[in-house]
């Protein structure tokens, strides 16, 4: 089986920047590029919301990329490429359903959501 844990890395780490597309488009009022952060320090509903999906998503990627670097570093060659691949898909797409849950105002479901995403991370130290 190929090894795709480098390219969800990659996928994950460009996730912020889908919710940052979000937080900068339809807020009723022209983008300012000038300056991005006080335009989205403004932004109320679901704009605030994607901002701060953007911003959640950098804060919980280190933990998750690093874990990624471990697993192939502590294991190497004998490494289970099924489970790597398993945990970095099932972070991605828990990151991917916590924007969404974010953006759509659906906070319970966010916060287990975000609780999924962390165990998929700390797996990949514990394995």
């Amino acid at each position: 089986m190929s090894d795709y844990s480098y390219s969800l890395t990659l996928a994950a780490g460009l996730l912020p920047y889908v919710f940052a597309g979000i937080a900068k488009s339809g807020a009723g009022r022209p983008y300012d590029n000038h300056d991005p952060r006080a335009f989205l320090a403004l932004a109320e509903g679901r704009q605030r919301r994607a901002n701060n999906a953007q911003l959640n998503s950098f804060e919980s990627f280190p933990l998750f990329a690093v874990g990624v670097l471990v697993m192939h570093q502590r294991y190497g060659a004998a490494l289970d490429v099924t489970l790597i691949n398993a945990l970095a898909g099932g972070y991605v797409l828990a990151r991917a359903l916590y924007g969404w849950a974010y953006v759509t105002d659906r906070a319970s479901l966010r916060s287990l959501i975000w609780v999924v995403g962390l165990f998929l991370s700390a797996a990949l130290y514990l394995v």
